[in-house]
């Protein structure tokens, strides 16, 4: 196993929008695979909530559909028969009265509850209402909240103000799933773990450092809900944003949620206003028989970026003077998500010129393969003469602790376990959504101000030419999507 697995309390976990994509694809999976690996214990249920007209036999037909289809192995093995015991269905309307008292009858009062709105979130207001207004909540309730925390400040603040007045900020479970992965809080562990990196983790020694999240795919299935928000509010206002402040962060006094969360924020007060001649916004255009963004989204006079790239800059003694590369688009020549992390040059070779230019990098992956590496410059093998080259050093856990680590738990697992357990580390705080908002919405009243287009780019490339030229102009470049 990864670690030692302790099971939580007994609880009840309601899942608005049961019957949704998010809960067939990663909830109710995530929940098996804590099931199976004995974390969930016997006591535990998971209620589904939904318009839908299912009694709970019916609702459980579903599950088993959905986890034969997303988890088909573990499906198999024995086990699916006794968590389907575990599960349990309530019809409701969300903004009615239809269901309300039966899922009053069956959420228990002497069990941790926790509520996951997997729902549109112009039903989150309703739902924290009802929720109320039956008695079904309590003091200690835990709401889980997926994204988008609003589109803008103003209903970033609007919809927190909603949430308080039925939930304290301790009970507000904000999730960014790419908190939860393994890779991610490996990277606290590198920084704040090892006296060999802590030490030049600033601008004396780091030359600057690239964030990037590459997908593959379009926007299918997504377009009118991406043509409102593009890549700035779908990506960088949050899980971009997220990953900057755990690389920037000063070490927190402890590892707490608070203090964890209050170090982040300070990242976000800190990043300097951007100039326009720092951002490159592309949108993907029709390659071959597939699709370009406009005819994917129906909309032939979108403005919206599929594509985002941007150096920002950090004002405060640890970082400034490095520059920090962002990117993300969809319809990408892979599917890469990493953090690379490009120290700075020697000061002085003693090789020679033949010895070309090197840098140290660490890399740490998010997917498709989890995973860090540390790019070190050793002698090229030969009689040749003193020549360098660069040669990754893996540090994958997979690598280190052979093959009794298991599967690495998915970051909805991760998640999922922390709200039963009442930690909100890995989670989003009211004022950091705020903050976040507070940087973006600047940037993009300009584009809208100016009526900005984005560049085209080729579907199934590395993005605009003009994202190369950020960085080529700084005498830098891109690490290759692979």
């Amino acid at each position: 196993m990864v670690s030692r697995v302790i099971p939580v309390k007994a609880f009840d976990l309601v899942v608005f929008g049961g019957t949704g994509d998010l809960a067939r694809r990663k909830i109710l999976p995530s929940l098996f695979r804590r099931f199976v690996a004995g974390q969930m214990p016997d006591n535990a249920y998971v209620i589904g909530v939904a318009r839908s007209e299912f009694d709970t036999n019916g609702y459980q037909d579903l599950v088993i559909a959905a986890l034969q289809e997303f988890e088909p192995e573990l499906s198999a093995s024995g086990e699916l028969k006794s968590f389907i015991k575990q599960i349990q269905y309530v019809q409701i309307d969300a903004q009615g009265d239809l269901g309300w008292s039966d899922l009053a009858e069956i959420v228990r009062k002497d069990a941790i509850q926790a509520f996951y709105f997997s729902v549109s979130p112009s039903l989150f207001g309703p739902l924290a209402e009802k929720l109320h207004q039956y008695s079904i909540s309590s003091k200690s309730s835990r709401i889980v909240l997926e994204k988008p925390f609003g589109r803008d400040l103003n209903s970033a603040r609007a919809l927190n103000a909603v949430l308080k007045e039925h939930f304290s900020e301790e009970q507000i479970y904000r999730i960014d799933h790419y908190l939860g992965k393994e890779t991610v809080q490996n990277l606290m562990a590198v920084r704040f773990g090892n006296m060999l990196f802590e030490p030049l983790w600033n601008s004396q020694y780091i030359d600057h450092i690239q964030v990037t999240v590459a997908e593959s795919v379009g926007v299918e299935g997504r377009g009118s809900y991406y043509d409102q928000a593009g890549a700035m509010r779908d990506m960088v206002q949050n899980h971009l944003m997220q990953l900057l402040c755990l690389i920037a962060m000063e070490p927190p006094a402890k590892f707490s949620p608070d203090a964890v969360r209050d170090e982040k924020l300070k990242v976000i007060r800190a990043l300097d206003p951007i100039n326009s001649k720092d951002i490159v916004r592309g949108q993907y255009s029709t390659v071959g028989t597939e699709k370009g963004y406009l005819e994917a989204v129906d909309n032939p006079r979108s403005k919206t970026e599929s594509f985002i790239a941007l150096k920002l800059q950090i004002s405060n003694w640890r970082w400034a003077g490095t520059p920090f590369y962002l990117r993300t688009g969809k319809k990408l020549k892979a599917r890469c998500s990493e953090i690379a992390v490009v120290f700075k040059e020697t000061p002085h070779s003693i090789f020679g010129p033949d010895a070309g230019s090197h840098r140290n990098a660490l890399v740490i992956r998010l997917q498709p393969d989890e995973g860090m590496t540390m790019d070190l410059t050793i002698k090229e093998p030969g009689p040749g003469g003193m020549r360098l080259i660069d040669v990754p050093l893996d540090m994958t856990f997979a690598e280190a602790l052979g093959p009794e680590i298991g599967a690495v738990p998915d970051a909805y697992e991760r998640l999922i376990m922390d709200v039963i357990r009442g930690n909100q580390t890995l989670f989003m705080r009211g004022d950091e959504v705020e903050a976040a908002w507070s940087w973006t919405d600047p940037v993009i009243n300009q584009w809208v101000s100016k009526g900005t287009s984005p560049v085209s780019y080729d579907a199934g490339s590395s993005g605009p030419e003009d994202s190369m030229m950020l960085m080529h102009k700084d005498g830098r470049k891109w690490r290759e999507i692979s």
